[in-house]
Order: structure tokens, then C-alpha cells, then sequence
């Protein structure tokens, strides 16, 4: 759906909006694999790559079903096997599947590399003052997560930085944020995260590589559906591959601490001049 961030991606692109598709909101899924129908009998696709979500169940079987070569890419938050639309999409004939994750790639299920490779972090020879801070949770309509902005925001307001707050549907109503803003544009937070000093997100994919991107070693807070914040906890296999990889600090919710900041802002990332991208 059209946001600041999805209309800043896509400008002057040929886009058709669909609507939201909330995790395992089968209503959402039937009306945008309606919506979408009209693009295939017109004939003007050529192929359909897709990495994941329910928008993937509403298009890619309509694609198979006129020919249209098909591509489903799963998650790279997905470390121990394939989501639901992953199961799902398995039993279409015709499309190709792709894992992320080498552990659990078989014949069916094959490994293209993941979008984490190739990127290295290296530790500043000083520790620079914490004076700029990205904090980003996400555009979903659905989760909010309050517990991340109850734990850092005191430790931000201590520090003193200027602090730009991405909070989605989070309610932040008596907690020291100023100005928090439901959504940034692409261009906007990308730049705000080259020149803060500290990227602190929830542990979703998007966010990790816009991290990384900017040559930030993000702090990462990984939602919990117990706490009713996603759906399940397949944020925590993204923040404890992204931990392994040395290209996060990962912490809990209420366990977040200066020391944990401090260490973020102490390191930048880089990609590798022989970084190759993912092979289809």
C-alpha cells in the first residue's frame, strides 16, 4: 500500500497497490489474488520473484496458472525452515523455491546465497559520543512494540541525543519520545542512518539491511509473541543468525543496557569488494 516509504522506493515505477496483507489474514490474501488477476489475463508479466508474505500466495499460483515463470525466495529470517506461505507455495507445481539458509536447503528447496553475505564489521579505534540515533520499529499495522521504546528511551533521554523516531502502530503515549512518526520515507531514513552514530531496530529483515547498508552495527530487540507482538518468534532466528554473523548486538527487550549502545556505536560494517548477490 502506498506509504511514505513504499512511495519513495517507487517512484516512477508502474505500480499497482494491493492491499495490506496482515500475517495470516486469508480475506487479505483472496482479495489481493483479485486484484492482481487483471495483470496476468492482460498478459504484460514476464516473471514473479517474491520473498515471502501472504501477497506471495495471492499472486505467484495465478502465475503458474498462465505460464509465467514463478520464483519464491523465503526469508532469510527463516533459519530452521520454510514459513507457511513457503509450505504453501511448495505444493504448486512450477514454482522454483529458494532458501536463504544453506542448513535446511534440499532438493526441492534450493540454497541461492543469502542477503547477508559478504558484509564484515570492524571496530572503531575510539568509541564516538552517542549524539545521533536512528530507532526504527517497522510500518506494520498490525504489531506495535512498546516494551523496545519503554526499555531504550530512557537511555537515549539520559544520553542526550537527538533521536529520529520510526514507530509504526506502537503507542508511545507517555513515554520520553519526541515526535515519534508511524512511517519515513526510504530516502530519509537511509540517510538519517549514515550520519547517526547508533541504529537501534526491532529484528526485522528490512531494517538489518538498511543497517547494514548504512555502515551501522545495529542493536536489535527481537518481538515476541507472547507479548503480542508478531505472530510467532521468527525474529528471533533472524537477530541470532545476524548475532552469529558478528553483524548485530542483540539483546532482549528488558535487558538492553548503555554498555550494550556504547558497543553498537563502536563498530562499523562493510560489504566485501567479492560480495556476490543471490543466484537464481
Amino acid at each position: 500500500m502506498p506509504t511514505p516509504q513504499s512511495l519513495s522506493l517507487l517512484e516512477g515505477e508502474d505500480v499497482l497497490w494491493v492491499k495490506p496483507g496482515p500475517t495470516r489474514d486469508l480475506k487479505a490474501a483472496l482479495h489481493n489474488a483479485v486484484i492482481t488477476s487483471s495483470l496476468f489475463r492482460r498478459g504484460r508479466i514476464s516473471a514473479v520473484v517474491s520473498t515471502g508474505s501472504s501477497l506471495a500466495v495471492s499472486v505467484l499460483p495465478q502465475a503458474r496458472l498462465h505460464g509465467t515463470p514463478s520464483y519464491y525466495i523465503e526469508s532469510a529470517t527463516r533459519t530452521h525452515g520454510p514459513s507457511l506461505s513457503g509450505r504453501l507455495l511448495a505444493k504448486i507445481p512450477g514454482v522454483e523455491l529458494y532458501t536463504q539458509n544453506a542448513s535446511w536447503a534440499s532438493k526441492k528447496w534450493k540454497y541461492a546465497g543469502s542477503v547477508f553475505d559478504g558484509w564484515e564489521p570492524q571496530q572503531l579505534p575510539e568509541r564516538p559520543k552517542v549524539s545521533k540515533v536512528v530507532v526504527s520499529l517497522g510500518t506494520s499495522r498490525t504489531y506495535g512494540f512498546r516494551r523496545l521504546v519503554e526499555s531504550i528511551a530512557p537511555l537515549l533521554q539520559d544520553l542526550g541525543a537527538e533521536v529520529l523516531w520510526q514507530t509504526g502502530t506502537t503507542d508511545t503515549t507517555g513515554l520520553p519520545v519526541l515526535d515519534p512518526r508511524p512511517a519515513v520515507p526510504a530516502q530519509e531514513l537511509s540517510a538519517a542512518m549514515r550520519e547517526a552514530d547508533l541504529v537501534i531496530a526491532h529484528a526485522g529483515t528490512g531494517v538489518a539491511l538498511e543497517a547494514l547498508n548504512a555502515g551501522k552495527l545495529p542493536v536489535l530487540i527481537p518481538r515476541r509473541a507472547e507479548f503480542a507482538e508478531h505472530v510467532d518468534d521468527h525474529q528471533e532466528q533472524i537477530a541470532a543468525m545476524l548475532k552469529h554473523r558478528g553483524l548485530a548486538v542483540v539483546r532482549e527487550a528488558d535487558q538492553v543496557n548503555l554498555a550494550d549502545l556504547e558497543l553498537a556505536a563502536g563498530s562499523v560494517v562493510d560489504l566485501r569488494e567479492d560480495a556476490r548477490p543471490l543466484a537464481l
